[in-house]
């Protein structure tokens, strides 16, 4: 087992925290079946679960005055995982319901993360510059964003990151993920209940997404705390 986590540190370059999960399943598996005592408490791979990062109002209000149409409409889009998006079809696209469905593509071998397709809410502005891109885009094509040569779009984070460069910002923090981070606690601070927000991003327990649950540093909050202590000075005299 110490060295299945070694080989997946060490030679998949897997992030901790995945190791860390997958070491856990096989130790489930094996202990339904009977064996148990092969690892001791220690022994479990360890990490530091680090806060997720989102983007302030301020950054995106910089990175999209850089972006182009194509830019800014793809990264607006990033409400899911990179792999999601590249492999998005118009067919998955509710153009009514506003939404955006995670599905299964049996023709090009790819399937959601954990076999789980879902549904996420898009935005009516977004559902708007997509009826625009579908209107002027090829039809024989079934992406929302492919290449000339109407392939995936594998590019996505070099194009983030020239964007940033562009808008003079550090594209060391410009991340794909943090869209979809950026997401989930919006939906949060807004009153959208965890089970919903669960759905959306593609959980697979309550707990991960209860990490979203990060305080709010906006203006409105900033307000409120500043509000406060005048009210306990002027209280004070």
């Amino acid at each position: 087992m110490l060295k299945f986590a070694g080989f997946l540190r060490d030679q998949k370059k897997q992030s901790p925290p995945s190791v860390f999960n997958k070491f856990e399943t096989v130790i489930t598996f094996l202990k339904a079946n009977g064996i148990r005592g092969l690892v001791a408490k220690n022994d479990r791979p360890r990490y530091t679960e680090e806060e997720p990062e989102t983007y302030e109002q301020e950054e995106l209000d910089k990175l999209f005055k850089a972006c182009d149409e194509e830019e800014r409409l793809w990264s607006e889009f990033f409400l899911m995982r990179e792999q999601e998006v590249m492999h998005t079809y118009w067919s998955d696209v509710n153009f009514v319901a506003s939404t955006v469905r995670i599905s299964h593509k049996p023709d090009r071998g790819w399937t959601p993360k954990a076999y789980k397709e879902r549904e996420i809410p898009i935005p009516t502005k977004l559902v708007k510059n997509l009826k625009v891109r579908k209107a002027k885009s090829d039809k024989s094509c079934s992406l929302v964003f492919p290449t000339a040569r109407y392939n995936p779009k594998l590019d996505f984070l070099d194009c983030l990151k020239a964007c940033a460069e562009r808008a003079k910002l550090d594209k060391d923090d410009f991340w794909l993920h943090k869209f979809r981070s950026t997401f989930a606690t919006r939906c949060l601070w807004a009153g959208v209940d965890l089970r919903t927000v669960q759905q959306w991003p593609g959980h697979s327990d309550m707990e991960s997404t209860m990490r979203y649950l990060k305080p709010s540093r906006s203006q409105h909050v900033r307000d409120k705390v500043n509000a406060i202590f005048v009210l306990k000075i002027g209280a004070d005299f």
